[in-house]
């Protein structure tokens, strides 16, 4: 379980913004700050909280967290597919090869559920039954397993991503089709191992995303995050039959409850400044990521906790690319 005690402590050595010497940055992203060096790419992967398209608050050593649940991924899928990882020299950074994104977010679903408008369940309760070019059958239930995993890639945008299928990546020319074939089948067998190691720990691996690219030699490449709490999502294995059976939602890895508290305590959309979030929500968000990384994974979380986050990136990147 996680240490409270720690994140407690904690509460103000975050990472939310990132200034590193002897790295060129290129892009700062939501969660993660992109740099380069040597011609690779460095991440950093930030404290930030987002939603509502801004930032709510800094959640201590979910960057980490992150970082980390990436690199487990990456290690158990380097198999099926190549990667983009070439080492984490800190909690919070990997450093990266060079790849170059195909425009296309590579969706996989486990189960018919959502609640967004790019979401299976919300296009299959207004009438849709082919969605993403994806032929779904009549009488499903929200979170109900689909009988195989399903692929609805969405485009990629930064106002809002629309659903589309395979025969419109390939005729629109985003992915040529030899290349979104292999995609589809990496990108399938990615997803069945990480259901595979989930439900050994318990959880349903419900959704995820996922992005890949090409390398110099036109390689296919994983990258970005990989099964992170942030890019899928997860249930508790145990009660999801039962509480079907009642008509619940099944038990999940929730980090709504911070959300709705902006929702009920300021316009966040709207507002120039937001409230500061309670030290208790930050806190139990906190102790939940670090909770489902240990459980899934089966390692320790280590907090390095005892230099300031900011000081002790830019000592390992030092050491890093000077060694």
């Amino acid at each position: 379980m996680a240490n409270r005690d720690l994140i407690k402590k904690n509460l103000k050595n975050t990472l939310t913004e990132t200034n590193f010497e002897g790295v060129s940055s290129i892009y700062k992203g939501k969660v993660r700050d992109m740099y380069e060096k040597n011609g690779n790419k460095v991440f950093v992967t930030t404290d930030r909280q987002s939603a509502f398209d801004r930032v709510l608050a800094a959640i201590p050593f979910k960057g980490a967290v992150l970082n980390q649940f990436s690199q487990f991924w990456f290690e158990q899928t380097k198999d099926i597919v190549a990667n983009h990882m070439i080492a984490v020299p800190d909690p919070n950074v990997m450093v990266a090869k060079p790849v170059k994104i195909f425009p296309v977010e590579v969706v996989v679903r486990g189960y018919i559920t959502g609640s967004t408008g790019t979401s299976a369940w919300v296009n299959y309760e207004k009438g849709e039954r082919l969605f993403c070019g994806v032929q779904l059958p009549e009488g499903l239930k929200k979170n109900q397993k689909f009988a195989e995993p399903i692929l609805t890639p969405t485009t990629k945008d930064d106002e809002h991503d629309e659903k589309i299928s395979r025969e419109e990546i390939i005729s629109q020319g985003l992915v040529p089709q030899e290349k979104w074939e292999k995609i589809e089948r990496f990108a399938l067998a990615v997803f069945k191992r990480g259901q595979e190691i989930a439900a050994k720990k318990g959880f349903i691996l419900v959704d995820t995303k996922y992005e890949f690219g090409e390398d110099a030699e036109g390689n296919i490449i994983l990258a970005d995050e990989v099964h992170t709490p942030d890019s899928s999502r997860y249930w508790v294995a145990a009660t999801y039959e039962q509480r079907m059976a009642e008509g619940k939602e099944p038990e999940n890895f929730d980090k709504e409850f911070l959300r709705l508290w902006f929702k009920d305590n300021c316009d966040p959309y709207n507002d120039p400044e937001l409230p500061e979030a309670p030290d208790d929500l930050v806190e139990e968000l906190s102790a939940r990521y670090i909770d489902i990384y240990e459980k899934i994974t089966g390692m320790t979380f280590e907090y390095n906790a005892d230099e300031p986050i900011h000081e002790r990136i830019q000592n390992n990147l030092n050491s890093y690319f000077n060694s």
